[in-house]
């Protein structure tokens, strides 16, 4: 698959839970043009912020897309390759059985689904904070969106 697009992602947390944010960067190679958005919220966690990096950067497509999916958390990627087809199989639960605890995230994992199932997306791990120019950026964009609800 040659993706048309490639969305970078990263999400930050001061403390866990805590301030929060997360940034993305949208790159069309064969234009060169990109966007970069990032936002945050007052107590959250860190994987909040990694999924909602994914979130906005998908919901900023206008169409079906071949999208390469670059982010540092295994957490979203291993959740969208491995975990959610079995999630969705066991009626969004991590296990068939009633008794089986709530699935954390459930509503994020949900709206990743609805976006996830209208694009071809190739996932790509990087290592975070190891010099990767894109996933440093992001960093930076989801670290400074969490600043702005630090309390002095």
């Amino acid at each position: 698959m040659t993706p048309e697009v490639i969305l970078y992602t990263d999400g930050a947390c001061s403390g866990n839970p805590g301030p929060g944010g997360w940034g993305f960067i949208l790159r069309h190679p064969k234009s060169g043009k990109e966007i970069e958005r990032s936002g945050g919220e007052a107590t959250t966690t860190n994987n909040r912020m990694e999924m909602l990096a994914v979130i906005e950067g998908l919901k900023a497509l206008t169409r079906p897309t071949s999208v390469e999916l670059v982010s540092d958390s295994k957490y979203v990627l291993q959740g969208l390759k491995e975990w959610m087809p079995r999630w969705k199989a066991n009626g969004w639960k991590r296990k068939i059985h009633q008794s089986s605890p709530a699935l954390k995230n459930i509503e994020l994992w949900q709206e990743l689904d609805q976006l996830v199932s209208k694009h071809q997306i190739k996932f790509t791990h990087v290592k975070g904070h190891n010099g990767h120019p894109e996933n440093e950026r992001c960093d930076k964009l989801a670290v400074n969106a969490a600043k702005q609800f630090n309390v002095k």
